[in-house]
């Protein structure tokens, strides 16, 4: 599974760090991916006192709670600034969206230390927080701007179905002849991948982890686990439904599965049955938007029916409920996706004036 790769590189990242980490580690309730991603950022920001001479430990591991106890708001500036004009993997300079989560992992490393932790008689290593100094950056894009430019990567409306329509009568012309067995054999459990997301807004992860046992076709609904192990059930869009019904027809025979297999979403590797892997759909579904002259990712496909839903409820409250969400701040955006209020009200605004 997914989440047994992230738990072999948490265990890398660990390694490399104090053993204060790890506690820090065993007493955090995020995702795996999460997790992971806060362990390489809190690596990076050990790697970066030694290297700026903040602390003479030769190695990762060796940097005490001192060290941390020590820091000033200038030196978590430093660091800061040293990110934004650090170039990423793709050559970039990072965003304040990276920026951000290197910030998220140091609060949540230092929250622990000074508050959570629980070492000393029942005292935490620490009281001086300097991480409660630092403010996150702020997103240079407005509200509308970033909705507008999502909305540009959604399948809204009828383009959803032309999507599906596209891969089940116009991709395979456009298939590499080599690649067309596969496609033949995988086009059902592809199209019901996709059906799902675009009918629940469930994360790539959630949808990869899912159980046969999870689907409950006769009542709609989907069991998942969301972000922190919660577990949730998500009403499923009718119109997804009989994608996924489709593929549960070939699914047993195609994929030789056997009791064993448990996952939904089956793929085929070196003759063994095995659970399809989140990058696995995320490579798949890249594969069939790009043909489709839209490229986008299935996180894109969660956003069009977070979007879409909101546009029929105008309540955030259900559509932070259909995405697992725990508050309404991440739903805001889905209130500019359409524009047809703000320009309704600018034109009852040039009315009035003309009419008086």
């Amino acid at each position: 599974m997914e989440a047994d790769k992230y738990l072999n590189l948490i265990q890398d990242e660990l390694k490399k760090l104090p053993d204060y980490v790890n506690e820090y580690y065993l007493g955090t309730n995020h995702a795996v991916t999460t997790t992971y991603q806060y362990l390489t950022e809190i690596r990076r920001f050990f790697d970066w006192l030694r290297i700026s001479g903040l602390c003479d430990a030769k190695s990762n591991r060796e940097i005490s709670t001192k060290v941390l106890e020590k820091l000033r708001r200038n030196d978590i500036m430093l660091y800061i600034d040293h990110l934004k004009h650090t170039q990423n993997s793709q050559g970039h300079l990072n965003s304040p969206t990276s920026i951000n989560r290197s910030i998220n992992a140091l609060r949540s490393l230092f929250k622990f230390l000074t508050v959570t932790a629980d070492v000393n008689d029942g005292e935490p290593y620490f009281y001086r927080n300097v991480m409660a100094k630092i403010d996150s950056l702020n997103d240079t894009k407005t509200l509308n701007y970033r909705a507008h430019t999502l909305a540009a990567h959604m399948y809204r409306g009828q383009m959803k179905f032309d999507f599906i329509n596209f891969i089940n009568n116009t991709y395979p012309q456009k298939c590499d002849k080599r690649a067309l067995p596969a496609f033949k054999r995988n086009k059902e459990r592809d199209v019901a991948i996709i059906a799902l997301i675009l009918g629940t807004g469930v994360r790539v992860s959630e949808a990869a982890n899912t159980n046969l046992a999870d689907l409950n076709i006769k009542e709609g609904l989907l069991d998942v686990v969301r972000k922190g192990g919660q577990k949730d059930s998500v009403p499923i869009a009718p119109w997804a439904t009989q994608y996924i019904k489709d593929y549960l027809l070939i699914r047993a025979q195609r994929y030789h599965a056997l009791k064993k297999d448990t996952a939904l979403f089956l793929t085929v590797y070196h003759g063994a049955t095995r659970r399809m892997t989140a990058n696995s759909i995320e490579r798949m579904v890249k594969k069939y938007s790009t043909a489709f002259g839209h490229p986008l990712t299935p996180h894109k496909l969660r956003h069009t029916l977070a979007s879409e839903m909101y546009e029929v409820t105008k309540d955030q409250v259900l559509v932070a409920q259909q995405l697992g969400q725990k508050g309404t701040s991440a739903t805001d955006l889905y209130t500019h996706v359409d524009q047809h209020q703000q320009r309704a009200a600018l034109k009852e605004i040039s009315d009035e004036e003309n009419n008086k």
